[in-house]
């Protein structure tokens, strides 16, 4: 036995719950009473650390890691960013290389441009640094006028990755950080540009150090809470103060959820806009020729643009030449024609290669691009929903488009894209993985939103029509009579996109014909509805049901839906929203009854 304050720890563990140091029993005496200095408090009174003192003690937490030093961009942008400027006179530079041009006044602003460039470029590298703090990015810039620009790390939204096709020859590449500091442009932090290594570094350490914050902050938020309730749990007791899960503190490794398969490249032929491209091309070149020739024509002594001009015009009115010039433009639109599938696959493979999906458990990162690599992060808990769309050609191949509905992303057009044109089954298939597939179908709408469609199809061709062949223009009614025609089973196929639906999680719209979508929004994302009727509308009993979001365009419209039905879906997606403001047929049967007039005094 030991003195007292000294005993052996040992000697106190190995004697029985409620004996006294000579094994006699103590249970005569109340253990609150008991001052001396041995006593122990009731179990109910120790903290919840305490309760287990078999229990080891928490380790420390795991520091944050420390602040980086002050840092420039690289030296090489001094050479990337004159050579990525230049593509804005590629014209005149052209003009000048052919001998086109030598025109003082030219020559002299071109000069004065790249001397302006180059000027621009050492200036920033002299003056730009920034640097990545314990809980902030911050970034100064400028000697006259001076920005200081602090980004805190737990508001990042996104790191986006860029890199030109003279950024990858040079080995760089311009990081872009999106935080939830407004929504523009100028809130957003951009390092252009940095060495390849130095932009994934620094794209895995924001992520990294924003996960550590945020973790840090739940942990201390439940921590609280436990305070609050008077006792902790002992689960929860294991934690210390603050200190995120050291599982936290080490990135989740990404999973790869699609790579673009090859075959993938050749949807590029059932979008309009790729199908375009020979004709933008074609106007290209023929303006720069256009301009080029004839510099260089007047140069050489030949006629002036006037005295062309009535040269070719006499020419083509002249015996034959109509003919010519016809057969010559039907040739050039016959190949551009032929080479629209061609010159679609390229330059949707340009767009889109190497396209790949991967994610981890905050966020989902997609990777594309031939000549300008784009890697953009998109942060889960933004994620509101997502939307497939498709056009008649695609519809042809089962081929849908899949891009998110997300809350604060700058030009959504392009971020927003998780997975290019692709089948049906294998988007759907990729969509369960990552966000959740929607499992519910969708309600028909009523045959007035189809005689609506018609109505609006054959209208105005019919009518003009009319008009042209009273008048005697056959020639402008046959081409009318044409799109009245069309106009059918146009209209029929928009009246067979409408439709609207909801499942456990998610609503869904759909409308369109020529360019279709069907969002699929989550439930807790909608902040309100707005039903909007025309006089039409009122008649035939539809409405135009708007879900209000926070995300995305902003709003997603059932359209032309039943008027009824539409307020019994809206009641039972949100029932705490919309019933409050119905009135019960009990009610309504009531208010349109006389009240009996009261018997006066009373």
């Amino acid at each position: 036995m030991s003195a007292r304050g000294e005993r052996d720890p040992g000697e106190e563990q190995e004697r029985p719950t409620g004996e006294g140091p000579g094994g006699e029993q103590a249970g005569g005496a109340d253990p609150a009473l008991d001052t001396t200095p041995d006593a122990a408090p009731p179990p109910d009174t120790l903290p919840a650390t305490a309760q287990a003192p078999d229990t080891e003690p928490a380790e420390p937490p795991e520091p944050l890691p420390p602040a980086e030093p002050w840092r420039r961009l690289s030296p090489l942008m001094l050479v990337a960013a004159p050579v990525t400027y230049m593509k804005n006179f590629i014209v005149p530079l052209a003009l000048i290389a052919f001998g086109a041009t030598q025109n003082p006044w030219v020559l002299g602003s071109l000069f004065a441009a790249l001397v302006g460039m180059v000027a621009t470029g050492v200036y920033t590298w002299l003056t730009f640094r920034y640097q990545v703090a314990a809980e902030r990015l911050e970034i100064r810039k400028g000697w006259i006028g001076r920005s200081r620009r602090t980004i805190p790390l737990e508001r990042i939204r996104g790191v986006h990755v860029t890199t030109s096709l003279v950024h990858r020859v040079l080995g760089l590449a311009v990081v872009k950080v999106e935080a939830a500091a407004g929504g523009g442009g100028d809130e957003e932090g951009k390092l252009d540009a940095v060495s390849a290594a130095e932009a994934g570094r620094l794209r895995d350490d924001l992520l990294h150090r924003r996960a550590v914050l945020r973790s840090a902050r739940t942990a201390g938020e439940a921590t609280g809470n436990g305070a609050e309730d008077g006792r902790a749990d002992p689960g929860e007791a294991a934690e210390p103060s603050g200190a995120p899960d050291s599982g936290a503190l080490a990135p989740a490794p990404e999973h790869e959820y699609f790579s673009m398969p090859t075959r993938w490249y050749s949807y590029g032929m059932l979008s309009v806009g790729y199908l375009l491209t020979p004709f933008v091309a074609l106007a290209a070149v023929f303006g720069l020729l256009s301009q080029g020739l004839g510099d260089l024509l007047e140069r050489m002594g030949a006629l002036e643009a006037s005295e062309r001009a009535l040269v070719l015009y006499e020419w083509a009115f002249a015996e034959g030449g109509v003919l010519v010039v016809a057969g010559l433009v039907g040739a050039l639109l016959l190949v551009l024609v032929l080479l629209m599938p061609l010159f679609a696959v390229v330059a949707y493979t340009v767009g889109h290669w190497r396209f790949r999906l991967v994610g981890g458990e905050e966020s989902l990162v997609t990777e594309r691009g031939l000549f300008t690599r784009q890697s953009v992060t998109l942060e889960r808990r933004r994620v509101r929903g997502y939307e497939l769309a498709d056009s008649p050609l695609e519809r042809t191949r089962s081929v849908v488009r899949l891009r998110a509905i997300m809350t604060g992303l700058g030009d959504a057009s392009t971020r927003a894209v998780l997975l290019p044109a692709g089948p049906r089954a294998q988007v759907g298939r990729i969509v369960g993985e990552t966000l959740g597939g929607y499992e519910g179908g969708l309600e028909r709408h009523p045959r007035a939103a189809l005689r609506r469609r018609l109505v609006r199809a054959l209208t105005l061709p019919v009518l003009g029509a009319a008009a042209a062949a009273v008048a005697g223009w056959y020639w402008a009614a046959a081409p009318l009579v044409l799109l009245a025609v069309l106009g059918v089973p146009l209209a029929v196929d928009r009246y067979r996109s409408l439709g609207h639906g909801r499942d456990e999680r998610r609503i869904s719209v759909r409308s369109g014909s020529l360019a279709r979508k069907q969002a699929m929004v989550q439930r807790e994302a909608i902040v309100g509805w707005l039903w909007r009727q025309s006089l039409f509308q009122r008649r035939a009993g539809l409405a135009h049901l708007t879900a209000a979001v926070g995300a995305g365009a902003g709003g997603y419209t059932a359209v032309d839906a039943d008027f009824a039905e539409s307020v019994s879906f809206a009641a039972g997606v949100t029932p705490a929203m919309v019933r409050p403001f119905l009135v019960s047929s009990e009610e309504e049967s009531s208010a349109g009854e006389p009240k009996e007039p009261e018997a006066p005094g009373e």
